[in-house]
């Protein structure tokens, strides 16, 4: 089976990972998987290899060219399957596929999208061009039933998946990534991966964490992007020498290892894949309960708080600090947890069948 799979870009972020193991797990399985971008370049571009990639770039604005040159792709490429990935694919790609008669377009919503009105207007009739409309928790296709609309029975929910096998506990990546960071073995560490941007809100989990960070209580955060300024104006200078950001980072298994717990102060979410990768690491979970979260993250493995509440995410984060065996049990069921649930081969299992190749 041609697959081709739609994404905006292969920047560094966690649908743009989910991507390249889906296609790099595609392609283990016999099919013949094309990757398509709208803006060229992107950091996870090399992981891609050797899957062919076609950058169909986007121009500034609203781009009517954009169809044309899509269409004349897909005509060329003749795949069985267009799968898109949040906006702007699904707004100029499904219609693209739909003219020139892709046997089957599935789309997935990954999370929270600000849409402007006339995007929006664009989004909806991609939503009617796509066979089927995927959103990966329900509150995200609650969202997409009111703003996207797609048509009656083609929605569904298919949670994220993640290779269960490479996030475990590892004892020599916590002890090496500890080193590495200047980061005491017996040091209680908070951390959080994850593209810095606005709806992730890490200004906020610094600044609630800024009264209790120590040199045996570090916070770690792993990622780039636009917001890092505002995160390091968030620190107070008091507590700058125990908060590391290391940027982006190819190591998130080991980085997670090192951790004691994780926290997720975001606005607002999807299912954010870090957070299934987290649990599979053993790792207790401290979040705030927006978008999918509440739905993955039950009682028994970790805190949820209300999204903007420092006392509340401050006060979680401490709870845990103080009872190293009340961690270890959520830390346990977390993992339990994303056994059951976010095994990478049942997420592939339900797209194929939607390609119809089940």
């Amino acid at each position: 089976m041609r697959i081709a799979e739609v994404v905006l870009s292969l920047d560094i972020g966690g649908q743009e990972r989910l991507l390249v193991r889906m296609c790099q797990a595609l392609r283990e399985r016999g099919h013949d998987v094309h990757v398509v971008t709208l803006t060229g370049g992107g950091a996870l571009r090399s992981e891609v290899a050797p899957l062919p990639i076609h950058d169909v770039v986007r121009r500034d604005g609203f781009d009517p060219t954009l169809y044309a040159r899509l269409f004349r792709l897909f005509r060329r490429l003749r795949p069985d399957v267009v799968h898109t990935h949040n906006a702007a694919p699904l707004s100029y790609a499904a219609p693209a596929a739909r003219l020139a008669r892709v046997p089957r377009i599935v789309h997935t919503r990954h999370g929270h999208i600000p849409y402007t009105k006339n995007a929006l207007r664009l989004a909806r009739v991609g939503a009617r061009c796509a066979h089927h409309f995927v959103a990966v928790a329900q509150d995200t296709a609650d969202i997409a039933a009111r703003e996207e609309r797609p048509p009656r029975g083609r929605l569904t929910v298919i949670e994220n998946g993640i290779p269960l096998g490479k996030f475990r506990p590892d004892a020599e990546a916590r002890a090496a990534i500890r080193a590495e960071l200047g980061i005491p073995p017996d040091a209680f560490v908070v951390g959080t991966v994850g593209r810095l941007v606005e709806e992730k809100d890490y200004p906020h989990l610094v600044r609630s964490l800024a009264p209790v960070v120590s040199d045996r209580f570090r916070l770690v955060i792993v990622g780039e992007g636009g917001t890092r300024g505002a995160i390091e104006a968030a620190i107070d200078p008091a507590a700058r020498p125990f908060v590391t950001l290391t940027g982006a980072r190819p190591d998130v298994p080991r980085l997670l290892a090192s951790f004691d717990v994780f926290a997720l102060s975001s606005k607002n979410e999807g299912l954010p894949l870090v957070i299934a990768e987290a649990m599979a690491t053993e790792l207790p979970i401290v979040a705030t309960a927006v978008g999918g979260i509440p739905d993955v993250v039950p009682s028994d493995t970790g805190l949820l708080v209300p999204s903007g509440d420092a006392a509340a995410l401050r006060g979680a984060v401490q709870e845990l600090a103080d009872d190293e065996s009340r961690r270890r049990r959520l830390g346990e069921a977390a993992r339990a947890f994303a056994l059951r649930r976010f095994a990478e081969e049942r997420m592939l299992d339900r797209y194929l069948s939607l390609y119809g190749d089940r």
